[in-house]
């Protein structure tokens, strides 16, 4: 007689394991995959010091940032989703500028944004420049910080703010600058050197 197996009873997923055998294993599986979840940022906090560096060459990977100008990034890793830190550059356009969180963004599968290989996290925040001098006062608008804390112990940083409007890539009046910046910063210690 052939044996039907019952409906109300979950399939055997390990034969020949004990029920309680079973349970465990399960259990440590669960286990290793949300410790490989959980990541270790603690690294790249700069309590006394900062993370400093120049920003990628090439008109391609870059839009409204002079081609000599450096950032400087200081963060608390056991801030991010309050007071992570501040933004500097040297062209005077961002000074200790607070990198704001976006509270619902913790909320929200974009805070899982991976991209390229390498990045142990990926963090988005909002920043607030100064115009430079003869700047216009729409050049205040905020500016999307995207910082990607790297394998290698180092920050890629990302400046993002608008498109160009036409393909001119003339603003109209009243809209900032579009802008879009990469920088590769290494660990320093002391405070920024501009």
């Amino acid at each position: 007689m052939k044996k039907t197996p019952r409906p109300d009873r979950a399939p055997d997923l390990a034969p020949g394991l004990a029920p309680d055998l079973t349970i465990v294993v399960a259990t440590l599986a669960a286990s290793a995959l949300l410790l490989g979840a959980c990541r270790d940022v603690s690294k790249f906090s700069t309590h006394d010091g900062r993370f400093e560096g120049r920003v990628v060459a090439g008109n391609l990977v870059r839009a409204g940032i002079g081609d000599d100008t450096r950032m400087c990034v200081t963060l608390d890793t056991e801030r991010l989703q309050d007071t992570p830190g501040t933004v500097t550059t040297s062209d005077g356009r961002f000074r200790a500028a607070p990198l704001r969180p976006i509270p619902q963004l913790w909320h929200d599968p974009l805070s899982t944004l991976t991209f390229g290989d390498g990045r142990i996290q990926n963090l988005l925040y909002a920043a607030s420049p100064t115009p430079l001098d003869g700047g216009q006062p729409e050049d205040s608008q905020d500016v999307f910080v995207i910082l990607s804390l790297m394998q290698s112990k180092q920050i890629e940083a990302r400046l993002l703010r608008g498109a160009p409007q036409t393909d001119a890539g003339v603003s109209p009046p009243g809209v900032a600058t579009p802008m879009f910046a990469v920088f590769q910063l290494q660990e320093e210690p002391g405070p920024c050197s501009f």
